[in-house]
């Protein structure tokens, strides 16, 4: 399918860095934000995503159809450079984010909303398409991978070219990348020739984040990461992050620990009740008093050496 090429929002006549706090399409910036071509690498613009199901609450012989809305009003951008990082309570709706960003919608979804990538305006078909082509996924479930196939195949993925000659080259290039990714997360070579059901559940989501580095995207989704990692390897795992970030991609980092979050990211956007109510620089958090919001406000009081003193204060603003 085509993909329709409309004007995207204009976020910057130049690709120049921002000044740290500059607020601009809902947000403020980090100082590394860049608007490459004009415009956000990825733009979510009033996103709702809602779910046709039976009533959960009545008796299974006579429940009715009734509308679950998860995710409403949702706005939220990424520049080239940068790491943003989606934060919020774990089961708040921050995976359907994520499957929406990738195109992947249920039969009984109901969608609505604008997403650009790249300057150009996408639909779910471009979305999926868009799947190891520029955006690589970072699931959050170790169900993902194939559990008929050995992970070393997993994470090479198919070689590409357009001659047997380049298909070849490609397949030896990704078997030497895959190995080097190994040994930068402690698999031992014997791992590639694994199933995924003889992995630790560590050891799988290092199989997840290595299978989305080897395409080279423009965008990382990671979909909570680092649980069932130990603190160096969630740190390594970031770290790798950073560095793709660093190199001119964009990350969405989607998580619960925020603290880890705050190690990588430049801006954080701040999930609630199936929104972001806030995105602000990253360094806003080193004072409560820099966070518009009563739930920013809050989840800065209940991070470490700091007094739980807000938490009341999320119900006095939606």
């Amino acid at each position: 399918m085509t993909l329709e090429k409309i004007k995207p929002p204009i976020a910057d006549a130049s690709s120049a860095s921002h000044v740290n706090g500059e607020l601009h399409h809902h947000h403020t910036h980090a100082a590394g934000s860049r608007h490459v071509g004009g415009h956000h690498l990825l733009s979510v613009e009033r996103l709702s995503v809602a779910f046709d199901m039976y009533d959960p609450a009545a008796p299974f012989w006579r429940a009715g159809r009734v509308r679950s809305e998860v995710l409403h009003d949702l706005t939220l951008s990424v520049h080239a450079g940068e790491v943003l990082a989606v934060v919020g309570a774990s089961g708040s709706g921050k995976t359907v984010l994520a499957d929406a960003l990738m195109g992947n919608f249920a039969n009984n979804a109901e969608v609505r909303g604008t997403i650009w990538f790249d300057g150009q305006r996408m639909d779910a078909s471009g979305l999926r398409s868009l799947a190891g082509r520029g955006v690589s996924l970072v699931p959050q479930g170790v169900g993902n991978l194939d559990p008929l196939m050995r992970v070393g195949e997993q994470v090479r993925g198919v070689a590409r070219g357009e001659t047997h000659a380049a298909r070849k080259a490609d397949a030896q290039r990704r078997l030497s990348l895959q190995r080097e990714l190994f040994e930068a997360y402690g698999l031992t070579p014997e791992v590639e020739c694994m199933y995924p059901h003889e992995l630790s559940g560590g050891m799988a989501r290092r199989v997840l984040l290595m299978c989305a580095l080897m395409d080279s995207p423009k965008l990382v989704i990671a979909d909570e990461p680092t649980p069932g990692l130990d603190l160096e390897l969630a740190v390594h795992a970031l770290d790798d992050l950073r560095a793709f970030a660093n190199d001119g991609g964009g990350v969405l980092l989607i998580t619960h620990d925020i603290e880890l979050a705050l190690r990588v990211a430049d801006r954080v956007a701040v999930f609630h009740d199936g929104t972001v109510v806030e995105e602000t620089a990253a360094r806003s958090f080193r004072s409560a008093d820099q966070l518009r919001h009563p739930f920013s406000r809050a989840l800065w009081h209940a991070l470490p050496g700091h007094d739980f003193a807000a938490s009341g204060e999320v119900d006095h603003e939606s």
